[in-house]
Formats: structure tokens, C-alpha cells, sequence
């Protein structure tokens, strides 16, 4: 699906502002993300760290369980992924591998194959979700 160029420049401001709120004590590496649904919504998610390190949050998978908390089970058209600008190499940052099947979930719920914008300091990458995550395990191979 194309987005207008209203749509990605709103989601891509969502991220970059649900980033501020990170909470990143540890790795001082804040991201942003944000979900945009069929009917227009926008849910956002930052990452969450913790002094157990394994038990730290993605910003994807702070929105998606948002996105779930709030009944949505489906509808998932795009997705914007965003990191500090002042941080590594200024490429665009993608979502981790954890983040590519919590994200496969919600798409595969509602038959969608989203747009996954990772945005850097001075470039957007667009790729299909499937693209990132080929021949992706969903909640149809457990029928």
C-alpha cells in the first residue's frame, strides 16, 4: 500500500516523538515506534529497559501490546521505526528480529503485509514487513 506523504510524514512524527519518552538509562539508545491502522489510528510505543537487561521492551512491542490491549486485532497498514539521531551511523534502523514476528502477528490477524518505514537522519527505507521476515510463522500454521 502507498502511503500519502501526509500519512508517512505523521507517522514518522509519532515515532520520533513517542522516542523522547524512552526509557533508556542503560544503552541511552532511544526508539520510537508507531502503528498506523486502517481506520486511521496511530498507537505508539517506546523502549523500555530494565536493569535485567533481558527483560527490556522494544518499542514495537510496547505498541503492538498496546494495539492489543485496546482490542485491535488486525487492520495494521504501516509501521514507522525510529532511533536518536545523535547515535551510530545516521542509516536507518530497522526492527529487530523479536519485533518482526510481535509485528507478523498483528498483520497475519488481519491478512496485511505492512509498510515498515526505518527511518535514519537523513533517509527513510519503505519495505514490506514481508520482506523483512520471509516465510514468516503466523497464527495460521497453528490451525
Amino acid at each position: 500500500m502507498m502511503l500519502s506523504k501526509y500519512a508517512r510524514s505523521d507517522l514518522i512524527d509519532a515515532a520520533r516523538t513517542a522516542a523522547k519518552h524512552a526509557y533508556a538509562p542503560y544503552s541511552d539508545y532511544q526508539v520510537g515506534a508507531a502503528l498506523l491502522f486502517d481506520d486511521g489510528a496511530i498507537i505508539t510505543g517506546t523502549n523500555v529497559e530494565n536493569a535485567s537487561y533481558g527483560l527490556a521492551l522494544c518499542a514495537e512491542t510496547v505498541a503492538i501490546a498496546q494495539a492489543l490491549g485496546e482490542g485491535r486485532r488486525g487492520g495494521l497498514i504501516a509501521v514507522a521505526v525510529t532511533g536518536p539521531a545523535d547515535k551510530g551511523d545516521g542509516e536507518p534502523i530497522t526492527p529487530c528480529g523479536r519485533c518482526r514476528q510481535v509485528l507478523n502477528e498483528l498483520a497475519q490477524l488481519g491478512g496485511t503485509d505492512p509498510v515498515v518505514l526505518c527511518v535514519g537522519t537523513s533517509e527513510v527505507r519503505e519495505v514490506t514487513l514481508s520482506a523483512l521476515l520471509p516465510h514468516a510463522f503466523g497464527p495460521a500454521h497453528l490451525d
